[in-house]
């Protein structure tokens, strides 16, 4: 008994020391941020600013010359329409290949996880080519679509909702409650850990996506964060004080998201656990 605690202990300890291994590059961009340009490069380590440019920096990120802020609020706009498209198509997508029974079920299911297999990249001209066709081309709405679906999500929430028993959806269906109901009132509030879970990985994806934008964006005013660092640091990439404040506000919404979250996250990967 006594050593499977010294055990525990020792382990807690590794990935405590871990753990401040890699929150060591975001406290120290933090601080960077707070420092006068002279004072992000000393050495040693200057943890603490001697002299503390909060305000001058992070207004020279949002208030200068490059519109950060249109770029912030873009990010935000197309991160949760993504988001909340995704989770619709993939919890609907899930309930029907897990509790809706038609011709064909598994195969079609089947087909749809291959596409997961296909690289993105693979498919970039086709992509560009219908998106021109149809309109779609320099908007936020065709940067939701193209992120709007799925796979893994469906995948996710298919296992979840197949960890819910027949005998449950059997009842309803027997009160008189069609599908639509069944999937509204018993199956997303059962999953909910499941799509707390694909909510924060898609809001994380979409927030972090370079290649879309740059392939599917052509309009300054339209550029999302992830363009909008790309083109400040290229008007002050040499001042990494500055780099480093608008590097913080870009991970804040990722940062808050995940806090609000990450008690859902620790209860669907326990159930999942579970079930396995």
């Amino acid at each position: 008994m006594k050593s499977i605690r010294l055990n525990r202990v020792i382990i807690t300890a590794l990935m405590g020391i871990a753990g401040i291994f890699f929150i060591l590059p975001f406290l120290w961009m933090l601080s960077a941020s707070f420092k006068p340009e002279l004072e992000v490069m000393t050495y040693p380590i200057q943890w603490i600013p001697s002299t503390w440019k909060i305000v001058e920096n992070y207004s020279q990120v949002w208030l200068g010359s490059i519109p950060f802020a249109l770029y912030y609020l873009n990010s935000i706009e197309v991160t949760l329409l993504t988001t909340a498209l995704s989770l619709i198509i993939s919890a609907m997508a899930a309930y029907g290949f897990s509790k809706v029974n038609f011709k064909g079920r598994d195969v079609v299911f089947m087909l749809v996880l291959a596409t997961y297999m296909i690289p993105h990249q693979a498919i970039l001209v086709p992509q560009f080519i219908m998106f021109r066709w149809l309109g779609l081309f320099d908007n936020h709405l065709g940067l939701v679509l193209l992120g709007g679906s799925g796979v893994l999500g469906t995948f996710l929430l298919r296992q979840f909702f197949m960890g819910v028993h027949n005998e449950i959806i059997e009842s309803a269906r027997i009160d008189g409650a069609n599908h639509w109901r069944i999937f509204f009132r018993i199956g997303l509030p059962l999953v909910k850990p499941a799509l707390a879970t694909y909510m924060i990985l898609r809001f994380i994806w979409t927030w972090n996506d370079y290649q879309n934008p740059l392939i599917f964006l052509r309009t300054d005013s339209l550029f999302t964060l992830q363009l909008g660092i790309r083109k400040f640091a290229d008007f002050n990439g040499e001042f990494y004080s500055l780099m480093m404040a608008g590097a913080v506000s870009a991970i804040l919404p990722l940062l808050i998201i995940f806090i609000a979250g990450q008690k859902q996250v620790i209860e669907g990967v326990a159930s999942g656990s579970v079930k396995g």
